[in-house]
């Protein structure tokens, strides 16, 4: 299970946590939202499953506006592929889940894409899930013996609105959820980036109160 420590990721992990027994791993890429991993630990740990955090060499994803404080990130919606967008990050994320899932002899990585309410990144689309998966089982011994590797993506279809509500019925407990592209130290989010921009939209069309914790 690939755990942020965002919204959606901890909506996924509460999906996922009803039905399997999971193993929660989260990247540090050097991302100026680090307090998400401290986020992720925590949501982690009160979901009671086991956790990893594997640390990226610094300059492997450079270029976006989350790995270099040079790069403003937008506090406007913008056509396109955003600046925001992270080079190859759910191909790396993905990479990374699909060997722990051959060593611990998992069948099932869940990641908590959307492709409803989100910036526009071309790794959060079906396609490119579908293509992962295909390749996944092209490329691992499980997939030649016949053990089929299965990508959940609960929430692709799923409005912003539509995940809190899902969330919330979980007990998901979204004050605890980073997903601002430059919060704090403290986790606390700007509310003008696009993130938090699709997250505020989403609590608003659900009509469940919004407990984020802002600056």
């Amino acid at each position: 299970m690939l755990l942020s420590g965002g919204l959606d990721s901890a909506t996924v992990l509460a999906i996922a946590n009803e039905n399997y027994t999971c193993h929660a791993i989260s990247f540090n890429y050097r991302q100026r939202h680090i307090s998400e991993l401290t986020a992720a630990r925590k949501i982690a740990e009160q979901a009671g499953v086991s956790y990893q955090l594997i640390d990226l060499d610094a300059g492997v994803m450079t270029g976006s506006a989350l790995t270099e404080s040079a790069i403003k990130v937008p506090e406007q919606l913008s056509e396109g592929v955003p600046v925001t967008y992270v080079p190859a990050r759910n191909t790396i994320f993905l990479a990374h889940a699909l060997a722990i899932a051959e060593v611990m002899s998992s069948s099932d990585i869940f990641i908590g894409v959307n492709a409803v309410d989100y910036s526009g990144y071309p790794d959060c689309r079906p396609a490119y899930i579908e293509a992962f998966t295909k390749m996944a089982n092209l490329a691992t011994k499980a997939g030649a013996e016949g053990r089929g590797l299965i990508i959940h993506t609960p929430l692709i279809a799923m409005s912003k609105a539509e995940i809190i509500r899902t969330g919330t019925n979980l007990g998901v407990d979204y004050g605890g959820t980073v997903s601002c592209y430059q919060a704090d130290r403290d986790g606390r989010a700007c509310g003008v980036c696009d993130s938090c921009r699709l997250r505020r939209k989403g609590f608003e069309d659900s009509g469940i109160e919004d407990i984020t914790r802002y600056q």
